[in-house]
């Protein structure tokens, strides 16, 4: 089975069409298939035509969840509610063309575990395409993962790479990265994106600016969560160097009569010397806490984290 999940708010005028390009795009390929609307929190009429929609097909299901809690807590259910093998994401709001699926779907079958679209001739003002090139061009940066376009809400994915996510805040953003770092092979495909035609965009500057700190999350908790002292102790260790360095210097001029009571040298190198420590004791416990962590989950649980693939 194909699961469909579509996270929308306030897209009444969008419910039917979308269903009726999916059916198009999906029916060709002889799978059964179901479509998961994730409605987080509208307060126009996309909640009753979703109900007309789910009495009409049955492979149409339909989550509401209680008020707007964003696209990562609705992806997160739509994740959790997909019986399928495979999951698609696709945006509510028409943008996302469904004809593409089968094109992702293929690519997802030459070995990929998640194929990401990207939007090569974007169709939004200039105001959010220059902001998106920017947080994408950082993002590769700084994850390793180098896809053009990150944000894209038509998604390919095998199950298990989505089963089991903890997304919230804007998370949804990096769900690429997050399965880069659990070892799942990403790749991207050029898709056709399209004018939105009804409802309007909810998407900010200010979203990207919150993206940025939930990127230091993200790379914190891939790279450094199974060894935090790398982070922590890798830290104190530069800074207290720094500190002796300093003090030592200062150690030099007493010793040949200088004062250095009164230099600001002197408290800067004592507080180098502190703050490092402080990183480097942080690192130590983090890595005691990590360590429990890890045999209180158990070791078969984790060697099932990190298998791809047995062959007997």
């Amino acid at each position: 089975m194909i699961s469909i999940v579509i996270p929308l708010n306030n897209e009444e005028r969008s419910v039917a069409l979308l269903y009726d390009e999916l059916e198009a795009a999906l029916e060709p390929l002889g799978e059964e298939w179901e479509a998961v609307f994730v409605d987080d929190g509208s307060t126009d009429g996309s909640f009753a035509a979703l109900t007309r929609l789910h009495a009409g097909h049955d492979n149409v299901r339909v989550i509401r969840l209680r008020r707007n809690f964003g696209k990562a807590t609705a992806l997160a259910t739509g994740f959790d509610n997909a019986r399928g093998e495979t999951v698609v994401t696709i945006d509510g709001d028409l943008q996302d063309d469904p004809a593409e699926i089968p094109r992702l779907l293929a690519k997802l079958d030459e070995g990929y575990d998640l194929v990401s679209g990207w939007k090569t001739r974007r169709r939004d003002p200039l105001r959010r395409r220059i902001p998106s090139r920017i947080f994408n061009w950082v993002t590769g940066r700084v994850s390793g993962l180098r896809l053009h376009d990150m944000n894209c809400g038509l998604k390919a994915y095998r199950a298990e790479v989505v089963h089991g996510m903890r997304l919230y805040g804007e998370l949804h953003r990096f769900i690429p990265v997050l399965a880069h770092y659990r070892g799942f092979r990403a790749t991207e495909l050029p898709v056709n994106h399209r004018q939105r035609e009804h409802g309007r965009s909810r998407y900010g500057v200010e979203r990207y600016v919150r993206g940025f700190l939930d990127l230091l999350t993200v790379s914190f908790i891939g790279r450094y969560r199974h060894r935090p002292l790398h982070l922590f102790g890798g830290l104190g260790l530069v800074l207290g160097t720094i500190g002796i360095i300093v003090l030592t210097y200062l150690t030099v001029l007493k010793a040949l009569g200088h004062a250095i009571g009164e230099r600001p040298l002197l408290t800067l190198g004592v507080l180098l010397v502190v703050v490092g420590l402080q990183f480097f004791s942080l690192g130590l416990i983090s890595e005691m806490l990590t360590s429990q962590y890890e045999e209180s989950a158990g070791g078969r649980e984790q060697a099932e984290l990190h298998v791809d693939e047995i062959l007997s």
